[in-house]
């Protein structure tokens, strides 16, 4: 999570007062949220030392503090196995430092992933990775945000992969492990080496049979138009989880707690035309929906309980055409 300061209104303050859940949920379900796995990473002009006193407030309040990268860099997955290595102990670092936790869970900025970023996380002994976003939407997201976003044709070509292809649809809504063994690697950090250790790969929950988003930002989104279809289509999305045992695992983003009154400069996001009231308002409505039908818990709780079953397993495969990948290194 980024903490941009912000001196018209302490948006922390809201974000922390968010209730835990621990609710019973519907038998047969279990379901995580990450209210609890806050994400931190640098931009440039927010130095990890200016928020050290929010930050750690967030790890004292008892939250799940996870690894998103340093630099949070949607082009990730063209980083060299050193450079990724690099990247996510230089957050381990400031993470452990500021909150005292040792990150046991990672989302890469974006949705990015590659064989070589599980090929670290695993070899750095952490639990899980949250990083696939199973959706056939994810061009059209992209294109909206090249289309409103002014990056230079540079900046677009570094982000070509920014919330991933047409055929990440596909991919498994449950939670599954990381076929680890097999895939090579060149790049030994600490005389460590390879290690065999599968993670657990938790994808982000998308409504389930249409693949479509469903965490809190889209939600705002459809708030926009209308806050009561906006809770009409997470309620379809939440009863779908339901029927199809599907366990929701949702996004909640710095964003979703400021308006158009807070960053005006931050306009051209989704849902950042809304007033801060309207939207936690709707926010609230959509948590209070969420924890009435499933337990919200921390994600690595979930992945701790989920990583004691049998779980189907798959090989990782590159996003990128080597090609790509041997050009941006160049």
């Amino acid at each position: 999570m980024v903490l941009h300061e912000n001196p018209r209104r302490p948006w922390l303050g809201e974000f922390s007062l968010l209730p835990r859940y621990h609710r019973s949920p519907r038998p047969g379900f279990f379901g995580p949220a990450p209210i609890a796995n806050h994400l931190l990473h640098r931009r440039s002009g927010c130095r990890p030392g200016k928020n050290h006193q929010a930050l750690a407030a967030i790890g004292a309040a008892g939250h799940e503090v996870g690894n998103h990268s340093f630099h949070h860099e949607s082009w990730l997955h063209l980083y060299t196995e050193a450079e990724i290595e690099q990247e996510i102990a230089q957050a381990e670092s400031h993470i452990h430092r500021v909150t005292g936790q040792q990150p046991s869970g990672f989302r890469g900025p974006g949705f990015s992933f590659s064989p070589n970023v599980l090929r670290v996380l695993a070899r750095r002994g952490y639990q899980y990775d949250a990083s696939t976003f199973p959706t056939y939407l994810g061009p059209l997201a992209r294109a909206y945000y090249f289309a409103t976003a002014k990056l230079s044709r540079a900046e677009r070509e570094k982000r070509k992969a920014l919330f991933g292809s047409f055929k990440d649809g596909f991919q498994p809504l449950k939670p599954y492990r990381w076929r680890m063994s097999g895939l090579h690697t060149d790049f030994h950090a600490g005389g460590l080496g390879e290690q065999s250790q599968e993670l657990v790969e938790i994808p982000v929950t998308t409504m389930p049979i249409f693949k479509i988003p469903i965490h809190f930002s889209y939600v705002l989104y459809l708030s926009v138009f209308s806050p009561g279809i906006a809770l009409l289509y997470f309620r379809i999305a939440l009863l779908l989880c339901r029927l199809t045992h599907t366990q929701p695992s949702l996004l909640l983003h710095p964003l979703d707690f400021l308006g158009q009154d807070d960053l005006p400069e931050l306009a051209f996001f989704p849902g950042m035309g809304l007033p801060s009231d309207r939207k936690l308002k709707t926010l609230g409505k959509a948590i209070d929906l969420l924890q009435r039908q499933f337990e919200v818990l921390p994600m690595g709780k979930h992945a701790q309980i989920v990583g004691q079953t049998r779980l189907p397993r798959h090989q990782p495969r590159q996003r990128y055409a080597p090609q790509e990948a041997a050009a941006w290194q160049t």
